[in-house]
């Protein structure tokens, strides 16, 4: 794994689980748009080729020792990230429907605001993604959820196509949400008042394979998140301190000095 090269470096990050039919044209595409930036594809213990195809197209390797799911995938490519010095993170899924040309704009957002996440919005501008009503109802409940929680709207709070600096970085090599994380990093930023943005995004349909998430999958996804939420909301309002109790002053209770 190469170390960062300097203050304000980039690394792209690839969690992948038996994504042999992507993987290769995914690390490709990347280098195409990213010269020089290193690509690192966070194997979740695949069982087809994923890891031979990533190495052959240039990408560094992150091998897990078991299979973790998504949100161990991540936090084990951010937790690396950090101890190697870099700046900032861009995730990119791997199963090709991100297009990396859009990787240097969320750079660019990310380094002019200084926020610490960028999501690359997928139902915004020309080409906007389009999706099965269940995925769409979902995408819709949980604006409405978050809403409230995050104080302004966000457009697609499910997008894997996600940007973060060193900040959202420490935060995220120390705790991470293990399933569907997307939804609940965004609860954990808020809660340390961190801030986000969104910004269109190109999406293409997937190179292989086709989603895992069914009906009745987006019903247990919809409300396990739910309750990841307010589970974060909950520990956070615990965490924050009671107030100070008011400290009388000299001159607030004279009566003893009044009774003779």
């Amino acid at each position: 794994m190469i170390r960062a090269n300097g203050p304000g470096a980039l690394l792209v990050i690839v969690p992948a689980f038996n994504e042999e039919g992507a993987i290769g044209q995914v690390v490709r595409s990347v280098k195409e748009a990213m010269p020089g930036v290193p690509v690192l594809v966070i194997d979740d213990c695949s069982n087809d080729s994923t890891v031979g195809l990533a190495a052959a197209a240039g990408g560094e390797i992150l091998p897990l020792p078991h299979h973790l799911g998504l949100g161990g995938c991540l936090q084990a490519g951010y937790k690396l990230a950090y101890e190697m010095g870099y700046e900032y993170v861009i995730r990119v899924d791997g199963d090709g429907q991100h297009d990396p040309r859009d990787i240097p704009r969320l750079l660019d957002r990310l380094r002019q605001t200084g926020c610490e996440m960028v999501i690359g919005c997928r139902t915004s501008g020309n080409g906007a993604w389009r999706t099965g009503w269940v995925r769409a109802l979902g995408i819709w409940f949980f604006r409405l959820v978050l809403r409230p929680i995050l104080g302004k709207p966000v457009r697609d709070p499910t997008s894997g196509f996600v940007g973060v600096n060193r900040r959202a970085l420490d935060v995220f090599s120390r705790s991470f949400p293990l399933e569907y994380p997307e939804i609940e990093a965004l609860v954990v930023l808020q809660r340390r008042r961190f801030r986000f943005e969104e910004i269109p995004c190109r999406m293409r349909p997937r190179l292989a394979g086709r989603s895992t998430l069914t009906a009745r999958k987006s019903l247990y996804y919809m409300v396990h998140v739910l309750l990841g939420v307010f589970v974060n909301v909950l520990k956070y309002e615990r965490r924050r301190p009671s107030p100070a109790p008011a400290v009388k002053s000299q001159g607030d209770d004279k009566r003893g000095d009044k009774e003779v």
